[in-house]
């Protein structure tokens, strides 16, 4: 039976004891997580609304943190924070993990896509590709003067100086350097590369 309120005082709304309340949810009491639902349930709506942005996903995310707060009630200790900030702390980091779920499935989409996309790799054209070039460059070397192919032989693929091709070859230096830029013009013709 309630109290009739005097005439002219103010009617007072006293706050639920939260942490009262989370002690009578981490033992199961219903009424208690039902009490404790009225005072959280709109807080905890709001965060997750700011996080995620999306009426629909921000009512299932919200359930999603009730549920978890009442099977997590056990876990809370009031030396570590307020009921409330508890709480809220739940709810923004499920919406924030929503969030990063979402952004990774739209990643995988976007690589799967991308993947259907590619163009395959085919490693047996490669490989003959590779294959007919090397041949062509032989061929194309063996077009050369003697001296051309020694001193090409021994600067490019022996990695010598021109001072030294030229003392391996016991030619002049003028000659070796000559011979080398003709031997290459020579090479880049047969070969068929564009200066």
């Amino acid at each position: 039976m309630r109290r009739p309120i005097p005439f002219g005082a103010p009617q007072e709304r006293s706050a639920p004891d939260l942490p009262g309340l989370m002690e009578h949810v981490a033992r199961g009491d219903q009424d208690a997580f039902a009490a404790l639902y009225d005072v959280i349930a709109g807080p905890v709506h709001g965060i997750v609304v700011k996080v995620l942005r999306d009426r629909a996903q921000s009512e299932e995310v919200t359930q999603e943190v009730l549920i978890e707060v009442w099977r997590q009630a056990p876990r809370y200790r009031p030396d570590k924070g307020t009921v409330m900030t508890w709480v809220l702390t739940i709810a923004h980091r499920r919406a924030v993990d929503r969030v990063r779920s979402a952004q990774a499935a739209t990643a995988r989409e976007q690589d799967t896509a991308a993947r259907e996309h590619a163009r395959p790799y085919d490693e047996v054209s490669e490989q003959v590709e590779i294959r007919l070039e090397g041949e062509q460059v032989r061929r194309c070397v063996r077009g050369l003067t003697e001296l051309q192919r020694q001193a090409v032989s021994l600067a490019y693929y022996g990695g010598l100086t021109y001072r030294e091709v030229a003392e391996t070859l016991q030619t002049p230096l003028p000659t070796v350097k000559t011979r080398l830029r003709d031997g290459l013009i020579r090479l880049r013709d047969c070969m068929g590369v564009t200066a």
